[in-house]
């Protein structure tokens, strides 16, 4: 009796079925040859799909990673613009930066600091910066309006429409306000009503105040660059450490 061997290779399996069947049967083999190829074809596709299921998985994963990353923005003057020191990286908001990455937190700041800003130059600027998403917004304006002898019912009107703007393109957004106080050759009148602005405004808009941003800084020499109103480099440690005790329980 004849005899013929049918040799199948499965693709991406490495498997081998060796048939021997005697030649009388050979029409009925033309009927099994089909069926056991649509076993392998099935089980191949099957571990195809399998395999490009998973693929894309962790090419997601990196994705999702980024746009999880939180904005926080500092909107202020030259003591956030890192104004005099020698590198943009010793700013207190960088600084605060490197405790945030420290703690691993999925934060990114941005320093939306300009030297020489007012309440009124931030009140006409805020509205370019708010294109970008803000998710926690620090405001630390009004420094150079109290050295210039504005009214602090003025300065106290440009803080508060700024606040709104914020609070209006991000609702959900945290808000900080960071106080500041003016030197006493200002006149007591003058410098106490400054200084009362900003827990005013806090309390007004129910949102989070750093009491002086230049605690243990301002009028210390050794901390103030030769002008006596920019911190140096050991300031602006200060600073983001007076910052920080209110930001990280934000956050």
């Amino acid at each position: 009796m004849k005899y013929y061997t049918i040799i199948t290779k499965k693709k991406f399996g490495h498997i081998f079925i060796l048939t021997h069947m005697p030649l009388k049967h050979e029409i009925d083999m033309h009927l099994k040859i089909p069926f056991v190829f649509f076993i392998l074809l099935v089980a191949s596709c099957n571990e195809k799909t399998k395999t490009s299921n998973s693929e894309p998985s962790s090419k997601q994963e990196e994705p999702a990673k980024r746009s999880a990353v939180k904005t926080i923005l500092f909107f202020g003057n030259s003591l956030t613009a890192g104004y005099g020191l020698d590198e943009p990286s010793e700013s207190f908001p960088s600084l605060i930066q490197n405790k945030i990455d420290s703690l691993l937190l999925p934060y990114k700041v941005i320093n939306g600091g300009v030297s020489g800003e007012t309440s009124a130059g931030g009140n006409s600027r805020i509205d370019w910066l708010l294109k970008q998403k803000v998710d926690v917004f620090i405001l630390e304006l009004g420094a150079n309006d109290g050295l210039r002898g504005i009214s602090p019912k003025e300065t106290t009107k440009n803080l508060q429409a700024i606040i709104e703007k914020v609070k209006a393109k991000y609702p959900q957004a945290k808000l900080v306000l960071v106080g500041m106080q003016v030197p006493p050759n200002m006149g007591y009148t003058y410098a106490s009503s400054f200084k009362a602005i900003y827990p005013q405004l806090a309390a007004k808009n129910n949102i989070s105040l750093v009491s002086f941003l230049l605690e243990g800084v301002g009028g210390i020499d050794s901390l103030n660059q030769a002008d006596g109103i920019h911190p140096t480099a050991a300031g602006s440690k200060i600073m983001a450490d007076n910052v920080w005790k209110i930001l990280k329980g934000v956050l």
